[in-house]
């Protein structure tokens, strides 16, 4: 085998290596963007969770304070604010849902801070722990999504990733943040 010889087996095996990294990379950046898509997932079903238990709480409130109509119509668009930002990809609509619903459970509580004989009831307690348990699982999650989104945007912004991000369909994604002001949920002593 002459110089040519080794020259373009020299040349196939770059070709083939670069290849073989581009399929590598590839996969490796479209696996970082699903488990950051379904890490959102994962918020969206404690948001929802959350939602759904907020029609219980606000009917155990209502039997001692029919006349704060104003602060269950609130929960009412609240809870329709999560489902819109729930079938939505976008990060800050969740973040702002999930804020309105926040407002809107403290409002909730506030009320039944006026009737000691609700706090009491075992029905209101049990809404009460089970809120206090989707609200850690919502953290996890959101720390969660927030871990995967690392992950994947320093992948697309380091070389040698950065040159197949484009191809793969892949970009940079938005961290959850909660908005201005609602960095943590309501906090409610009672």
């Amino acid at each position: 085998m002459g110089g040519t010889g080794i020259a373009i087996i020299v040349v196939v095996v770059i070709v083939v290596a670069l290849i073989a990294f581009g399929i590598i990379a590839f996969n490796s950046l479209r696996r970082l963007d699903v488990s950051a898509q379904e890490a959102l997932g994962g918020i969206d079903v404690q948001l929802t969770r959350r939602a759904d238990l907020v029609p219980n709480l606000v009917n155990t409130v209502k039997g001692y304070a029919a006349h704060e109509k104003s602060v269950f119509e609130e929960v009412t668009a609240a809870r329709t604010g999560v489902a819109a930002a729930a079938a939505s990809d976008n990060v800050d609509a969740k973040a702002e849902a999930q804020a309105r619903l926040d407002r809107a459970i403290g409002n909730v509580m506030v009320v039944a801070e006026n009737y000691p004989d609700l706090r009491a009831s075992a029905n209101f307690l049990q809404l009460q722990e089970q809120l206090a348990d989707t609200e850690n699982q919502l953290a996890f999650a959101r720390q969660y999504y927030n871990d995967a989104v690392s992950t994947l945007n320093q992948k697309v912004v380091t070389i040698p990733w950065m040159f197949v991000a484009g191809p793969a369909g892949v970009s940079k994604r938005e961290f959850y943040k909660a908005p201005e002001g609602q960095q943590a949920p309501p906090q409610v002593q009672f």
